[in-house]
């Protein structure tokens, strides 16, 4: 854990807050939008994210690191966001135009139809993908962030891998 970012450090509550909204914005926002598969909820739920982080800023405790912190924060809203009523209704049909921006010179027509296919993936598998290949999280940190055990995690990223490669190939896969 960054020194500045400790618990009771000399920076203020806003100062923190506004450097962990900097730090965190853009990658929130990519995966909320892989995790939704709309732009504005995406925005919704980083907003959202950034809210609940706001009011939790002073009880972070420095267990885990910040990502893996504001990562879960995101990730449950996300989940909550996915399981209201009217979001079921929503159509979520995904074309490459609708995601948001990468960084210049680094998107490619090999990472868009990577990304459409992680989109494709069934909700527990593309979490762990999302979590463990975009976000750069370990096994270990994934399983804090979805409560479950790091065999599952394995076992997820393992499934998901598969699935992936069928439909890299061109099959269809199973929901």
């Amino acid at each position: 854990m960054r020194q500045d970012m400790a618990p009771g450090s000399q920076l203020s509550r806003e100062k923190r807050f506004e450097q962990l909204a900097q730090r965190y914005q853009e990658t929130l926002l990519r995966t909320c939008f892989l995790y939704l598969c709309d732009k504005t909820l995406a925005e919704d739920a980083v907003q959202e994210t950034f809210v609940k982080v706001y009011r939790a800023l002073d009880s972070f405790r420095g267990d885990s690191s910040e990502k893996t912190w504001i990562m879960k924060i995101a990730m449950r809203v996300c989940y909550d966001m996915n399981h209201s009523n009217w979001y079921r209704l929503m159509n979520r049909r995904i074309t490459p135009d609708m995601l948001p921006d990468a960084a210049p010179g680094t998107a490619n027509e090999e990472d868009e139809e990577l990304t459409l296919a992680v989109m494709r993936l069934p909700r527990k598998l593309r979490e762990a993908i999302l979590l463990y290949y975009y976000q750069g999280l370990k096994v270990d940190e994934i399983a804090e962030i979805l409560h479950i055990a790091h065999s599952s995690v394995s076992g997820r990223l393992k499934r998901a891998r598969m699935k992936l490669k069928e439909l890299l190939e061109g099959r269809e896969i199973d929901e």
